[in-house]
C-alpha cells in the first residue's frame, strides 16, 4: 500500500476513535435548554434547534449546534435582539416582506417559508424578502421544509446574503459573501428529492471554522491570506486582510452578486459588504433573505412531474461511470445517506467542540450535552 494513503487512513482511524457521538434528540433538546436560557420562547428557541440539527445530521456541521457560541455571544453584546418578533407585511397576493427586527434569522425564514408555500398553494407561487435578520443556518433546511409542507411538496429558491468574504474577479479586497445558492424539488414516487445548496466559494467560510476548531488544515486552494499567498492554515485565512476564493473564478464571484441583488439591494437589508458576520459580535448584521415557493403541479400533473423526476434521476444517476468513479449521486444526496446514518449512530463531535457546548449550558446554567 501506497505510504502516504497508509497514513491518511491511520489517521481517519484515529480521527473517528476520537469522536463523541450525540443523538440527534439530546442535541435538539441541549440547544433549546440554552436557546430558552438566552431569551428565546420555546416555540422560537425549537425553531432555532430544529436548524441547527438538521445541519448536524446531513453532516453540515459547520452550520450546527456548534454555531450556538457564535450566536449567545451577539445575545450578550447586544446586537441579536432574541425577544423580537419578525413582521410581516403583504405587498401583493403573491409577495410579502418580513421586518425580522434582528432576531435569528432561522425564525424570520421559517415564517417566510411557511407564508411563501400557503400562497403557491392558491396562486401557484409565493415569495417572501427579509430583511435586519441574521444567520439564517444552513439553506437546506429551508428547501427541505417545503419539500415537506403539509398541503404537499414545494419547490423552492432560497437565497441570502452574508458578510465579505471574497473579493469580485479581479479584485483584491473581499467584498462579497460566501452566500448559498439553494433549491429543492420534490422526487420521483421512485427516488429522493432534489435538494442543491452550494455556497458560490470553493469552500464554505464554515469549512475553516470547523478546521481553526478543530486543529486541522485547510486546502491550499480554498483562501489566500492577508499577503496575498495561498494558506492552508485557518488562522491565516480568517485574519484581517485575507479572502476566500471563488469557484470557478469569475462565474463564482458573478454568483455572490446575485445573491447580494436578492438578497440584500431588493430587501433593503446591508449590501455590497455591509453585512456583519455571525462571529463578530460588534453591531447588527442586517443580513437579507430572498424566498419563493412554487407548486410542482403549475404546469402539469404533480403525477407527470414525479415521472419526469424520476426520468431525471436515471439519467444523472445511470449513465457511464467515469474511470475510479463507484457511483453517481444528484445534489443532495449524499447528505440524506448522511442523515440516515447519523439518526441511527448519533452525530459526531469533538471533544473540544463537547468541552465549548457545556462552557455555554454552564454560563447560563443549563444541564450540557449528553453523549451517547
Amino acid at each position: 500500500m501506497d505510504s502516504r494513503k497508509y497514513i491518511i487512513m491511520a489517521d481517519e482511524q484515529q480521527e473517528q476513535q476520537n469522536l463523541i457521538y450525540v443523538s440527534a434528540q439530546e442535541a435538539q433538546a441541549y440547544a433549546e435548554r440554552v436557546l430558552q436560557a438566552n431569551g428565546l420562547t420555546p416555540t422560537n428557541a425549537t425553531t432555532v434547534a430544529c436548524g441547527l440539527v438538521a445541519a448536524d445530521l446531513r453532516g453540515i456541521d459547520t452550520h450546527g449546534i456548534n454555531r450556538l457560541p457564535s450566536y449567545l455571544i451577539r445575545i450578550r453584546q447586544g446586537v441579536l435582539d432574541p425577544s423580537a418578533e419578525p413582521a410581516l407585511h403583504i405587498k401583493t397576493p403573491v409577495a410579502a416582506q418580513i421586518d425580522a427586527h434582528n432576531n435569528f434569522g432561522f425564525i424570520a425564514a421559517a415564517q417566510g417559508i411557511q407564508h411563501a408555500c400557503t400562497v403557491a398553494e392558491t396562486y401557484g407561487i409565493g415569495m417572501v424578502s427579509i430583511k435586519h435578520s441574521n444567520h439564517f443556518g444552513m439553506s437546506a433546511h429551508l428547501c427541505q421544509t417545503a419539500l415537506d409542507h403539509p398541503s404537499g411538496p414545494m419547490m423552492s429558491l432560497v437565497f441570502t446574503n452574508s458578510s465579505p468574504a471574497l473579493p469580485p474577479y479581479g479584485g483584491r479586497s473581499k467584498l462579497l459573501g460566501v452566500s448559498p445558492i439553494a433549491c429543492g424539488a420534490p422526487g420521483g414516487p421512485t427516488h429522493p428529492d432534489f435538494i442543491l445548496d452550494m455556497a458560490p466559494s470553493v469552500a464554505a467560510r464554515g469549512k475553516i471554522y470547523k478546521a481553526l476548531r478543530r486543529g486541522e488544515k485547510i486546502p491550499m486552494d480554498w483562501a489566500l491570506d492577508a499577503t496575498g499567498a495561498p494558506t492552508d492554515d485557518p488562522a491565516k485565512a480568517l485574519e484581517e486582510g485575507a479572502v476566500m476564493l471563488p469557484m470557478g473564478g469569475p462565474k463564482g464571484s458573478a454568483l455572490a452578486i446575485m445573491m447580494d441583488v436578492f438578497s440584500g439591494v431588493f430587501s433593503g437589508a446591508a449590501f455590497a459588504g455591509g453585512v456583519t458576520g455571525p462571529y463578530d459580535p460588534s453591531r447588527p448584521a442586517d443580513v437579507g433573505h430572498f424566498l419563493v415557493c412554487i407548486r410542482p403541479d403549475l404546469f402539469m400533473s404533480r403525477a407527470e412531474f414525479g415521472e419526469r423526476m424520476d426520468v431525471l434521476y436515471e439519467r444523472v444517476t445511470e449513465g457511464e461511470r467515469a474511470k475510479g468513479v463507484e457511483r453517481i449521486y444528484m445534489p443532495g444526496e449524499l447528505e440524506q445517506i448522511t442523515e440516515r446514518k447519523r439518526r441511527e449512530e448519533g452525530i459526531p463531535f469533538v471533544k473540544g467542540e463537547v468541552e465549548g457546548l457545556d462552557a455555554e449550558a454552564r454560563k447560563c446554567g443549563v444541564e450540557g450535552l449528553r453523549v451517547v
